[in-house]
């Protein structure tokens, strides 16, 4: 996944201003390590060790994303967890990225032949990212304006895996949809390592 996650680990240039409320990197590093100690992430942490794949302090990182991005971070395969901190203003943000990009690192460890450049394994790994980490509770759903309430889950869930099939190269547009679609039923209902959707 590391060739579609446009983000970096440069340091904040200081000729570009950060967009208002956005944190430091410093600020965003504090954040990611109360991020660290909720019960969801503290969960997830477990069963990747329990899986093989142990991650340290120095799996998670604050980042300034690149502005075109407008990501809020991402994983990359052998390096971790990257939040970008010039997208950040709140902790339930950082909360939100962390469990979501863990489940990513969840999904790429139990998988030995995950590939992130077949659209199917990346849309089914960011399908079961975005109905577990619940970064489409309707709550966040009406702060980001929409305001339909019945089946808003699952309508939140694919278009945000969409925005993120078409940041890659090789599943941009109808290839992307029709990977997605071909892989829904399966990954929606795979709640690993939950028992339940949280």
């Amino acid at each position: 996944m590391e060739e579609q996650t446009p983000i970096s680990d440069k340091p904040t240039p200081s000729l570009i201003p950060r967009p208002p409320g956005s944190k430091t990197i410093e600020q965003c590093q504090s954040m990611i390590q109360k991020s660290l100690r909720t019960p969801t992430v503290r969960f997830l942490r477990e069963h990747l060790e329990k899986a093989g794949c142990g991650v340290g302090e120095n799996f998670f990182k604050a980042i300034y994303c690149d502005s075109q991005t407008q990501a809020q971070g991402g994983y990359v395969p052998g390096q971790g967890v990257r939040v970008c901190s010039n997208y950040t203003q709140l902790q339930e943000q950082v909360d939100r990225v962390v469990t979501h990009e863990l489940i990513l690192a969840f999904d790429h460890c139990r998988a030995a032949n995950l590939e992130w450049n077949n659209c199917a394994h990346h849309a089914c790994s960011e399908i079961r990212a975005g109905h577990l980490s619940g970064d489409c509770h309707y709550k966040r759903e009406l702060l980001r304006g929409y305001t339909s309430l019945r089946g808003h889950g699952q309508e939140c869930v694919r278009r945000r895996v969409l925005e993120s099939l078409n940041a890659n190269p090789n599943c941009a547009g109808v290839t992307g949809k029709d990977a997605m679609e071909a892989v829904w039923d399966i990954c929606y209902n795979d709640t690993q390592p939950f028992d339940r959707a949280p």
